[in-house]
């Protein structure tokens, strides 16, 4: 199990690089646009990001 969930975070380090790596301008627009939003804008795309990443994992497993 602790594998499993250490290969989880390893993934998630990895696709949260990717943005950054790639587009190093087009992320920092990203990060202070999310900096300007108000608690419940980015409450909202914390839950969809959610439950798309539980929707995905049910579909894949």
């Amino acid at each position: 199990m602790w594998q499993e969930l250490a290969v989880a975070i390893s993934l998630v380090m990895i696709i949260e690089g990717l943005l950054p790596f790639i587009a190093p301008g087009r992320w920092r627009e990203v990060i202070l646009n999310v900096a300007h939003s108000n608690d419940r804008q980015i409450r909202i795309i914390g839950l969809i990001s959610m439950l798309s990443g539980l929707a995905l994992l049910y579909w894949v497993r």
